[in-house]
């Protein structure tokens, strides 16, 4: 049978994007669907960002009281560095869906999920208990400490201390809930028009400000405090990286060059925390109940825009070795830097506040980094590889992926 001749002239074809796509999948290490490539290391460095984004809110602490020290040159802002972990959240949704393998048995999934957080989570958490409880000489509460070790803790309202274990784990068991539900959401996300899945990720982040406004408004501020950090509520930053996920792998490619989403974020940063000087109280009020949904679309363009440049074939400096390994490296970061700017903090106290306090937090940084490199090279990579290779046999194969 003839084949029939190309659509585009020869010549356009094969400079054309989708051509550009397929040769660069011939060379990544793992192949999303359609030719993308499965690899983007620019969304691998811009977790380092994102991680130290929170460590930067954790070292000036809430209000400025209770971290290490406080540089005027970057809070009050540094405050919304706690915020980094919406990133994540839209970023799980995003990179899951990228890379889904439609016929992969839904245990060998959760088996690769587990393998990947479960050891460094538990090794990080010995250091995260002297920390949080024998230095700060509270007594060990264990049902919360083994929550956490599970990562469930979100799932009880009335836990003490309400961050038990290693605090940081709490978005842990917001992701655990996402892995639990991705191979059966992702089966209907992706057999879903993509008009309907932005009309559903829209009503979820107004469901996500509806449920802030409620449970500030109708219950007490500790219980508010759990609703907002339960895992239910941040479903839709999940889906709403899915569906960008899904959008760009048919097709879909806003001009969005990286500075506008950079510029867009940098903007309302700053006019976040100025407004409030102005707005009356239910003014604030409102201005808080926007703010996740606010940031996780903010963070889907930020992606979009990095991710449509990469698998054009643009190379930039989000491609560097340097960053991508910082990339590797920022889970063990996240789940260490707390611990560190904590016990620092009971050692010696607080440093003065003034911008001198900069270069303790870029030296606390550093002294972070080298002990997330230790901790990713001898406990979270090869834990991870053994493991893997160890998924029963009844459970790795995977059938040949359709066309979505």
């Amino acid at each position: 049978m003839t084949t029939p001749p190309p659509i585009a002239p020869p010549r356009a074809a094969a400079t054309s994007p989708r051509s550009i796509l397929i040769r660069r999948a011939g060379r990544a290490s793992s192949i999303a669907p359609f030719g993308l490539p499965g690899r983007l290391d620019s969304l691998t460095s811009l977790r380092f960002f994102a991680a130290f984004a929170v460590f930067a809110h954790h070292f000036t602490g809430l209000g400025g009281k209770t971290g290490l020290g406080r540089a005027p040159a970057i809070f009050p802002y540094s405050q919304l560095g706690a915020h980094g972990v919406t990133f994540f959240f839209v970023l799980s949704g995003f990179l899951l869906t990228w890379v889904f393998k439609p016929h992969e048995h839904p245990i060998a999934f959760y088996w690769r999920r587990a393998a990947r957080i479960w050891p460094a989570v538990l090794v990080s958490a010995i250091l995260a208990v002297y920390v949080f409880y024998v230095e700060a000489r509270l007594t060990i509460d264990w049902p919360g400490v083994i929550a956490s070790l599970f990562l469930v803790q979100n799932w009880f309202p009335h836990i003490n201390p309400s961050l038990p274990g290693n605090p940081v784990t709490w978005t842990l068991s917001v992701e655990i809930l996402f892995y639990a539900l991705f191979p059966l959401l992702a089966r209907i996300v992706v057999r879903l028009r993509t008009v309907h899945l932005a009309a559903l990720s829209a009503l979820g982040l107004v469901g996500m400000y509806a449920v802030n406004w409620w449970a500030v408004t109708h219950t007490s501020t500790a219980m508010a405090a759990w609703v907002m950090r339960h895992p239910v509520v941040y479903l839709p930053q999940f889906l709403l990286g899915m569906t960008f996920a899904v959008a760009l792998q048919r097709g879909w490619r806003p001009r969005l060059h990286p500075a506008i989403p950079i510029g867009l974020l940098a903007l309302y940063v700053y006019g976040y925390f100025h407004a409030r000087l102005y707005l009356s109280k239910a003014g604030i009020a409102q201005l808080e109940y926007t703010l996740r949904p606010t940031l996780a679309v903010l963070a889907a363009l930020l992606i979009v825009a990095f991710v449509q440049r990469e698998v054009a074939g643009h190379r930039g400096v989000m491609n560097s070795k340097p960053l991508i390994l910082l990339g590797t490296w920022s889970y063990c970061f996240y789940l260490l830097h707390h611990s560190i700017s904590r016990w620092a903090t009971y050692e010696w106290g607080r440093i003065p506040d003034n911008n001198s306090a900069l270069f303790t937090l870029l030296g606390m940084g550093l002294f972070v980094t080298a002990l997330s490199w230790v901790l990713h090279s001898l406990v979270e990579e090869p834990a991870n590889r053994w493991l893997v290779r160890h998924i029963p046999a009844r459970w790795r194969r995977v059938a040949p992926s359709s066309s979505r």
